[in-house]
Formats: structure tokens, C-alpha cells, sequence
């Protein structure tokens, strides 16, 4: 799988990229990841991405004409599932989701910031929204992260046990069961007699009725899917 993540500020993005899973998963080969600057084709001598509002509304805008060049530059060598934009707006994003862009080959993340982008990018060159909440922060590259992260993860190989994904929270529209390691006893506080038993049916399904006890708890509006 390849990821172009486009942005006016890579920086942001060399720590979470380096490190950990994802960090692991380029080192081995799994996962291609590419941090491209837009303002290699910004304007003038200043390489500028951004320009006033139309409309006298406050914050600069990125400029259409560097992103429209940067996305260009990328089709003309190869073809992409899909061109995300990392917007507050978008669709909410989700375990199902990741999954899906986890199957794809060639993927963009285009990284918002200062007040936005340029309407125009949105109706003519990306192909998909998400937000990671509705909320509002200083860009798409913290976002942007986060779904690359969500996604290698996945990725055969990624893990060093494959089998761990599939029991991760949101899965299956549940949370995870609460997990323990040693040792058993801590401060008078004890490991669940189940987990020690070595008994893999009993174990399961422990592990089920805590996942489900904890999903009506804690995130109940998960259960009416």
C-alpha cells in the first residue's frame, strides 16, 4: 500500500510517522508512506499556498493552483483510490472505515489548514471527506496521522501477532473486554480468577459478556447498530 500525505507543514508529521507501528511497517517494506510539501509548487518567490477570503470573511484560504499541481504530479504516475481531504466536515471517521481504505493500493491525504481550502479542490479533485471529530483544530496533519495509523495497523504483517486487530475495539461495533498481565495480585488487587483457569471456552466467553457489559456502559449507542 502507498500513502501521499500533502501538506503545508510536514514537520508535523515526522515524529508519528517514524516511530512504533507505522515506523516498523515502512522500515519492512508493508506500507510506502510520502510527505509532500505543497509549497513546492506555491507562488512567486515566496512559494505562497494561501491567500485572503473571497467574501471579506476572516483567515486565509489554501490556494487551489499548488494543490491542483501537487495532485496532478502524483496521478500522472500512477492511479489512486482515493484523494481524502482531512476536513471537520467530512464523514465521521470509524473502525469500517479504516478497514475499507486498509484494502485500497494508493491513497491521498490532503491536509487542510489555516481557514480551509479552496472550495474548488473539494468539488474537482477530492473524492472523499473525514473528520476525526467534530471538532476543530490548527490542521489536517494531526488527522491525517491518525487515519494512516488506523489503517497500517491492519496491514498484514504490520502487527507481529495478525490476530490482534481483530479483537480491537469497534471491530464488530463493541468495545474490547478489559485485558490484565502480570503479575496476578498487585497491591491486593487481583486478576480475574477466569484468566488464569487456561480454560479457552470459559475465557471467551468471559471476554464476550465483559465486551458486551462494557459497550452498554460506556458506549451504548454502539449496540443499536
Amino acid at each position: 500500500m502507498r500513502i501521499d500525505i500533502l501538506t503545508v507543514v510536514p514537520e508535523l508529521l515526522e515524529s508519528p510517522l517514524s516511530h512504533s507501528i507505522v515506523g516498523r511497517a515502512i522500515k519492512h517494506g508493508i506500507v510506502e508512506i510520502h510527505v509532500h510539501n505543497i509549497r513546492k509548487y506555491g507562488l512567486g518567490p515566496r512559494k505562497t499556498v494561501d491567500d485572503y477570503c473571497y467574501g471579506g470573511d476572516a483567515g486565509m484560504v489554501m490556494m487551489v493552483e499548488p494543490v491542483y499541481k501537487m495532485i496532478e504530479e502524483l496521478r500522472a504516475e500512477r492511479k489512486y483510490d482515493d484523494i481524502i481531504y482531512m476536513s471537520p466536515d467530512g464523514e465521521r471517521f470509524s473502525q469500517a472505515i479504516a478497514n475499507d481504505l486498509s484494502l485500497k493500493e494508493n491513497i491521498i491525504l490532503l491536509c487542510g489548514h489555516y481557514k480551509g481550502i479552496d472550495q474548488r479542490i473539494r468539488e474537482h479533485l477530492v473524492t472523499r471527506e473525514i473528520s476525526v471529530g467534530d471538532y476543530v483544530v490548527s490542521g489536517g496533519e494531526i488527522p491525517a496521522a491518525i487515519v494512516a495509523d488506523a489503517v497500517v495497523r491492519l496491514l498484514p504483517g504490520a502487527l507481529s501477532d495478525e490476530t490482534s486487530a481483530l479483537s480491537d475495539s469497534f471491530q464488530d461495533d463493541i468495545l474490547s473486554p478489559p485485558v490484565y498481565t502480570r503479575p496476578a495480585v498487585f497491591n491486593g488487587w487481583k486478576v480475574p480468577d477466569v484468566l488464569l483457569s487456561g480454560n479457552p471456552k470459559l475465557i471467551h466467553e468471559w471476554q464476550d459478556e465483559q465486551a458486551l457489559e462494557r459497550t452498554k456502559a460506556l458506549r451504548p449507542e454502539l449496540l443499536e447498530k
